[in-house]
């Protein structure tokens, strides 16, 4: 049997191929987002005064209690990260509503008077769950662009 002569670069089969290609990263931290993380109960009050929504209101729609609110403006305590990103969208639902209403004040009128959507109605009770937030959200950009059914 004749050798055939090895060419520079090819294959051994004895050796292990490497490929030189990036390592997948696992157990990586999840990232809080900036705008969450360290919220404290002054910013919370800067903000939250400007709505009229009372401190029950507050505390049903962050889902903690009372209490805990009070214990919060007693020290200045810090929000958990999804408390925290639950007032950033709560935030943002009275933003677009001031905006498409004229006022917080209308807009918290129109909340509270249970407003009927294609989904059924919206009342304030939409305002403690993400799913209810989004429909919020649909329903305002709907008023925004004249679709009122």
């Amino acid at each position: 049997m004749k050798k055939i002569p090895k060419k520079p670069g090819t294959f051994k089969p004895n050796e292990a191929s490497k490929v030189n290609e990036p390592l997948p990263v696992y157990n990586r931290t999840v990232k809080v987002i900036p705008s969450v993380k360290d919220f404290t109960y002054n910013e919370f009050k800067k903000i939250a005064e400007k709505t009229p929504f009372t401190q029950a209101e507050w505390a049903s729609m962050l889902q903690v209690s009372e209490r805990t609110l009070q214990r919060y403006a007693k020290n200045n305590g810090s929000f958990a990260p999804i408390n925290a990103e639950r007032f950033v969208q709560i935030n943002t639902v009275v933003t677009r509503g001031k905006l498409v209403f004229g006022s917080v004040e209308a807009f918290y009128d129109w909340i509270h008077s249970n407003p009927p959507m294609l989904d059924g109605d919206l009342s304030f009770l939409s305002l403690t769950s993400y799913d209810g937030i989004q429909k919020v959200l649909t329903q305002i950009g709907r008023i925004e662009h004249g679709i009122l059914a």
